[in-house]
């Protein structure tokens, strides 16, 4: 069976720790488990609306368009918007506070990867002219 899982990320490496501020997604295939392809897929510009808030951005959203022959997602952080989204695309969303992607992968792949749902932020309405820090909560990465 063929599993593909993507990761929001900025090296390839590291997982992103907000989901809308990701320059990447790292989409790992699997075949019966084991990783048999490895892909860079660049969300493009980070322009004024291309972050998750409150506000309908669509079908069209480029960032959702890049998974959408993707199963799985891992990252670190998002907001309840952007995690609603990919449920409703039919993905299925862990949180986690692993760094790598690699050490995510290897607790996907045995079964010990837990989905940390204190990672999903709440986000508000707000006018134009808001800044974007929006009350984020600080988000650790578990030591290795």
């Amino acid at each position: 069976m063929q599993i593909k899982i993507a990761f929001p990320t900025d090296d390839g490496d590291t997982i992103s720790r907000h989901f809308g501020s990701a320059h990447y997604f790292q989409v790992l295939t699997l075949e019966d488990g084991t990783q048999t392809a490895v892909e860079r897929r660049e969300k493009g510009g980070h322009a004024h609306h291309s972050h998750e808030h409150g506000h309908d951005h669509g079908q069209h959203n480029p960032k959702f368009a890049l998974l959408h022959d993707c199963q799985v997602l891992i990252g670190a952080g998002m907001g309840q918007p952007a995690y609603d989204k990919l449920q409703a695309l039919g993905l299925t969303v862990y949180l986690t506070g692993e760094k790598t992607i690699a050490a995510a992968l290897a607790k996907y792949q045995a079964g010990t990867l837990d989905n940390d749902m204190r990672r999903v932020h709440a986000h508000h309405d707000h006018d134009p002219g808001h800044d974007h820090d929006h009350g984020r909560q600080e988000i650790n990465f578990v030591d290795k």
